[in-house]
């Protein structure tokens, strides 16, 4: 069994070694995912057709975790539709241009209402509700939508997950596995978060800035939710900015709604869904009257194609980093030996206990498994491991226990959680129209080189 483990593990690291170099190169990703998803269901089942039909079952697993992102952002592009042929959009967001005027402002703008939001009711809520209103005011002020999309993820799945002051989820995790109060995590990583978060996001900046001028960012000429129909449908003046008034209006109630009923993640993202599918409604049946009914449907099409367009090629490499995790189980069975977290939390704790131990050590170390844990697109999955690894390291060195659960919780978010992993980041990736592998390779850098810095700072601190 041991033998058959450390095969799983090689193969796991081989093809996760391939599809970032596929990445890096910017050739497609799905066909070494597929294949890996194969080769890693014969290597534990030793059967052709459990590890075939794994594929298949690996799809299945990525499309149920995935589904309620996938059919929030359908419609909120749905809605969006709906808005700019009636004239709404415009409508709706001339005040706001005078409020933010250049790509500047937008980005940091955007960046810290997201962050807001996002500490409430996390991020994948909050880019539906600041995406809808912000990304065309944003576009008009000069910003691009690939920056739009990096604001909102850095800040959202970036600064204000990774340190969860409000809703606590990952702290409580964290500091339960690391076996200390949740105050001292929260405590501890308060510094690691603002170094991590200021490196990030003015290095993302600068790079969008230099490559704005250089040329290498398309300009932000056209809204990315402008819709390919003949069929336009002006509404009378009075109406549209009624509409105008009343879409921000509902998106603000939903807000109030989340705080006065605890609405958090799944509920939140549903209540927000939700709205958007009403405001969809009534504004085609206001434009379109006796063929409203048809248009509605008509405008939801247009929302599912951009929808399941863009999560495509996503959901291949999905499904393999899937299988690292509670997904491989899922899928294949029992068949992991006894003892065994999954592939991904395993080489985790194998990197733990072959090393040496001293302070830098530590720090590296807990990056380090942040980083691999993370690489499952679930922040939240190896969060437990790396609380449990920080106590190991704390109980050596001494102290710096809160320390080292705070970065070990501040890399895994950052990468799963996440700014990095692809379909971690395709809430933000689709709501501003663009492809999620190059976000995803624009981020990184700046979070490699924030990651660094953090950890070096956090060496200081222990």
């Amino acid at each position: 069994m041991g033998i058959e483990l450390a095969w799983l593990h090689g193969v796991y690291v081989l093809f996760v070694l391939g599809i970032i170099l596929m990445m890096v190169l910017r050739r497609d990703t799905s066909l070494i995912s597929i294949v890996g998803i194969a080769i890693l269901g014969f290597t534990a089942t030793g059967s052709v057709i459990a590890s075939v039909g794994g594929i298949f079952g690996s799809f299945i697993y990525a499309i149920t975790e995935l589904l309620p992102t996938i059919l929030v952002i359908c419609i909120i592009v749905a809605m969006s539709h709906v808005l700019t042929d009636t004239g709404v959009n415009e409508t709706m967001i001339r005040p706001m241009t005078h409020l933010v005027r250049n790509a500047t402002l937008a980005y940091w703008v955007i960046g810290i209402v997201m962050m807001i939001i996002s500490w409430f009711f996390w991020p994948s809520p909050a880019v539906a509700l600041v995406g809808a209103v912000m990304l065309p005011v944003a576009i008009r002020a000069g910003l691009p939508a690939i920056g739009v999309a990096v604001a909102m993820n850095l800040f959202g799945h970036g600064i204000a997950l990774s340190g969860d002051f409000v809703i606590q989820g990952a702290p409580s995790l964290t500091a339960k596995a690391a076996g200390i109060p949740v105050s001292d995590v929260l405590h501890a990583s308060i510094p690691l978060v603002i170094v991590m978060g200021l490196v990030t996001t003015i290095t993302a900046f600068w790079y969008l800035r230099k490559d704005m001028k250089m040329g290498l960012v398309a300009p932000a000429s056209e809204h990315i939710f402008s819709t390919d129909s003949s069929v336009k449908a002006p509404l009378r003046p009075g109406v549209r900015k009624t509409l105008a008034f009343l879409v921000p209006l509902l998106f603000l109630l939903d807000v109030i709604a989340m705080f006065a009923f605890d609405l958090l993640g799944g509920e939140a993202t549903a209540l927000v869904g939700g709205t958007a599918l009403l405001i969809l409604i009534v504004s085609t049946m206001l434009a379109h009257k006796e063929k409203g009914l048809e248009q509605v449907t008509t405008h939801l099409i247009q929302g599912f194609q951009f929808g399941f367009k863009v999560f495509g090629p996503v959901i291949p490499i999905a499904a393999f980093f899937y299988m690292g995790d509670s997904g491989f189980i899922s899928v294949f069975g029992e068949v992991l030996p006894a003892g065994s977290q999954g592939i991904v939390n395993d080489l985790g704790v194998a990197l733990a206990h072959t090393i040496p131990v001293n302070k830098e050590v530590a720090a590296l170390t807990l990056t380090s498994v942040g980083v691999i844990t993370g690489l499952d697109g679930s922040g939240f999955s190896g969060i437990t491991l790396a609380g449990s690894i920080a106590q190991l390291f704390a109980t050596a060195l001494g102290n710096g226990i809160a320390t080292l659960t705070a970065l070990g919780q501040i890399a895994a978010i950052w990468v799963g959680g996440g700014t990095l992993v692809p379909w971690a980041l395709i809430p933000a990736a689709a709501i501003c129209g663009v492809d999620p592998f190059e976000l995803a390779r624009r981020n990184l850098y700046p979070v490699v080189i924030g990651l660094l810095v953090t950890t070096i700072f956090a060496m200081f601190l222990l």
